[in-house]
């Protein structure tokens, strides 16, 4: 009897054997001890379609969102209002202004902490990531999600970098000449249709002690702005195209003839006093204040008009006369995730993005958003009328790829240095020109 015991034993222990050895072939677990509180945490972990492990412990799947804090009246709450309605997904925001979320970023992608996903521009700046490997390339993605029937080809086309697919969609945007329609006409300004009508609108606003643009230089990009416009009024549009993808010298007379111009204009007294180092954010005071008359800006200043309290009627936009064409300058914004992410990740993340750009948000929180979306068949915001306008105009007269996404980092911040030096009468226009070419074939022999 005790010889059967023992054998029935044996083949009790030696089924448990095998139905571990099983379970271990499907996935591996572990069992750890909380060294604090004496209790034991059961983990499990899969394979997924990616090669990556992710967590199936019943916790929710967590992801973080960095994004830019000018937003944040918006995220905050559909955040709030999308974990709520996902208790299988956590997602975390966190904020930064423009040239913050650029620095933060690049830190972390040394750093190799970049969050699940963040927002970006396209161009050289999206691009980056693209280019070192640190983006998630959705080109199968879109693929088998048919994005093509979901997002505009155009917004598409500018996502993609390097060869991949380096971002979510989420904006397109055209920038024109913002400007107090009252202001022009207490001073019986019409609108410019050429460069000498611009100019002569710029002194008369000089002359009755109106500030004619509102620009600042913290960072280089405001600037850049107005100062891409003059390159393109001078060079005309198919040499402007071609300094942008290097294909001709930026030391040549258009450029220098560009920047003569710009630094002309700070002779002048046409920007804010101590524009070089005021903060680019802050450049809707002066015109809510009607102390300027005129801004580069995108369809997005409607929604920042709304959201500073200023009266939009106040406010109308023109193309600024140049190149003959009178184009205007373009770029996307997208939403980027880590190339890290599992299959669940990255499904959490678009879902989270399909909320975050739905319908009824965008309407909700219309303000916050740089509309019309770039979804097919998207439809113009109410109360901005002057993004169906902006956008009309990019149709008509076409675009050009802002200057800091289509030059490389490290040439556009030679462009931005040459600006403040110009503006400060410590460069010449030909010194300019002559140092952002040095940083192009420093670049190109990199």
């Amino acid at each position: 009897m005790k010889s059967q015991k023992i054998t029935a034993l044996l083949l009790v222990a030696i089924m448990l054997l095998s139905s571990l050895l099983a379970g271990c072939s499907k996935g591996s677990s572990t069992t750890t001890e909380n060294v604090s509180t004496g209790e034991t945490e059961s983990s499990k972990t899969e394979t997924t379609q990616t090669g990556s492990t992710e967590a199936n412990s019943g916790e929710p799947v967590e992801i973080t969102f960095w994004t830019l804090s000018t937003r944040q009246a918006a995220v905050d709450p559909i955040v709030e209002a999308f974990n709520a309605a996902n208790s299988n997904i956590k997602v975390t925001a966190s904020y930064y202004d423009t040239d913050g979320i650029k620095n933060t970023c690049k830190v972390a992608a040394t750093a190799n902490t970049l969050p699940s996903m963040w927002f970006n521009w396209g161009g050289s700046l999206g691009g980056f990531y693209a280019e070192n490997g640190l983006t998630y390339d959705l080109t199968e993605y879109a693929k088998e999600h048919d994005w093509a029937n979901k997002f505009s080809a155009g917004a598409l086309n500018l996502c993609q970098l390097s060869n991949t697919l380096a971002g979510y969609p989420t904006s397109y945007n055209a920038l024109g000449v913002y400007y107090r329609k009252d202001i022009f006409e207490k001073y019986n300004i019409a609108v410019p249709t050429t460069f000498e009508e611009f100019e002569q609108a710029c002194a008369t606003l000089k002359e009755n002690g109106i500030v004619p643009i509102s620009t600042a230089g913290l960072n280089g990009w405001h600037v850049m702005r107005f100062v891409e416009l003059l390159i393109e009024h001078y060079a005309g549009a198919e040499l402007h195209d071609k300094l942008s993808t290097f294909q001709e010298s930026w030391n040549n007379d258009a450029v220098i003839k560009a920047f003569a111009k710009y630094q002309e204009f700070c002779e002048k007294g046409y920007f804010p006093e101590g524009f070089v180092t005021a903060d680019p954010n802050d450049t809707l005071i002066n015109m809510a204040s009607g102390t300027a008359a005129m801004d580069i800006q995108g369809q997005w200043q409607d929604g920042k008009i709304i959201q500073d309290g200023v009266d939009i009627n106040l406010f109308s936009t023109f193309a600024f006369p140049s190149g003959g064409t009178n184009r205007l300058s373009s770029f996307a914004e997208m939403t980027q995730f880590n190339k890290n992410l599992s299959q669940e990740e990255l499904d959490a993340c678009i879902k989270f993005m399909d909320y975050y750009y739905s319908e009824d948000n965008t309407k909700k929180y219309a303000e916050y958003y740089n509309l019309p979306l770039p979804f097919n068949g998207a439809s113009m915001p109410e109360g901005q009328p002057n993004v169906e306008q902006i956008i009309n105009t990019s149709n008509k007269n076409g675009t050009f790829t802002i200057t800091d996404q289509a030059l490389p980092t490290e040439v556009a911040d030679v462009l931005f240095n040459a600006q403040d030096a110009m503006a400060f009468g410590e460069m010449t226009p030909e010194e300019g020109a002559a140092n952002i070419q040095a940083a192009i074939e420093a670049y190109n022999n990199k």
